[in-house]
């Protein structure tokens, strides 16, 4: 949870990103301000080449505004050196991924338990603390599986529980529907509904409008400049 309840868990002023391909500079986001209030589920939603990538790869600190500042959680993000950027990732951000990114030969409980792993949390207690994030979210019987023991709508719950395990301060979902079925990925929206309503912060990427109805606000990317979205 954020230190101050009234400053926003996410603060972008002004952050821009430019890539340098030569001859040529290729503007990616532009002058982009956004708040994110803590406990917020937020839906940032643009088609293919609108910039929600960069978007993405800025707001987990996988990357680097070109100008601006971003704030994570009260943090100067744009102050912090690489190693820096890492710790911050891994304390903070809980990523869930389009593609689940779950290791193939390693058991539900074994990748829950790998952030954890690298934060030198000791064995028993990663263990245990994996054990009750996947309990909460309904896989206590699918503990020993692997991913191909799995359905996609199980295995997309074990990359939420991966993320939830490191108690971070919010959860970046980049396309996290889009390789499920229609039932599965509603299940995967509801779960993130029922952890929004337990005051977790969500910050959803999507290109699906009908996805992004899931949170409280959505806010659309078009030529790497953010507008907000009409409410419903």
């Amino acid at each position: 949870m954020s230190a101050n309840a009234s400053e926003p868990i996410i603060k972008l002023e002004n952050v821009s990103r430019i890539y340098d391909l030569g001859k040529v500079q290729v503007p990616a986001l532009l002058d982009v301000d956004l708040e994110v209030a803590d406990g917020e589920f937020l839906a940032i939603v643009g088609p293919s080449g609108s910039g929600k990538s960069t978007m993405m790869n800025i707001l987990g600190c996988l990357d680097r505004p070109t100008s601006g500042r971003y704030l994570l959680d009260g943090q100067p993000v744009d102050e912090l050196d690489d190693d820096g950027l890492a710790f911050v990732r891994s304390r903070s951000i809980g990523f869930v991924f389009q593609s689940y990114n779950l290791l193939p030969r390693t058991s539900a409980l074994e990748n829950v338990a790998a952030p954890l792993m690298y934060q030198g949390v000791p064995r028993k207690e990663r263990m245990e603390r994996s054990q009750a994030v996947l309990e909460r979210l309904g896989l206590g019987d699918r503990l020993h599986h692997v991913p191909s023991e799995l359905s996609g709508g199980q295995q997309q719950r074990v990359g939420v529980a991966r993320a939830l395990v490191t108690e971070p301060a919010m959860i970046l979902a980049d396309e996290p529907t889009g390789n499920l079925d229609s039932h599965s990925g509603a299940e995967v929206l509801e779960l993130f509904g029922d952890l929004h309503a337990l005051g977790r912060t969500i910050v959803l990427i999507t290109h699906d409008v009908e996805v992004a109805q899931a949170a409280d606000r959505a806010v659309h990317i078009r030529d790497g400049r953010l507008h907000e979205a009409v409410p419903a």
